[in-house]
């Protein structure tokens, strides 16, 4: 799926967000894998002052990690990465 159109769902407000869908957007604005302990990915970016903490349930993304992607992306200014 187009990184934009990721941006999109994920600012609907869905509930059905995949867990391969989170880990794209947030790679699409410029978080970084720094570890797997389990089933939590944790993402690290340059600017963020914290990690970003994912965890794949079954294929989804729990809606709170979604908002909490939404909420860093606002309130430390990421953009999405050349975007299609």
């Amino acid at each position: 799926m187009k990184k934009l159109k990721l941006l999109r769902k994920a600012l609907s407000g869905t509930k059905n967000f995949r867990f391969a869908e989170l880990s794209q957007l947030a790679v699409a604005v410029g978080y970084k894998l720094d570890r797997v302990n389990g089933s939590h990915h944790i993402f690290v970016h340059a600017r963020a002052s914290r990690p970003l903490n994912i965890q794949n349930v079954h294929g989804q993304a729990k809606p709170y990690q979604v908002r909490q992607l939404l909420r860093d992306i606002e309130e430390f200014n990421l953009q999405l990465e050349n975007h299609e």
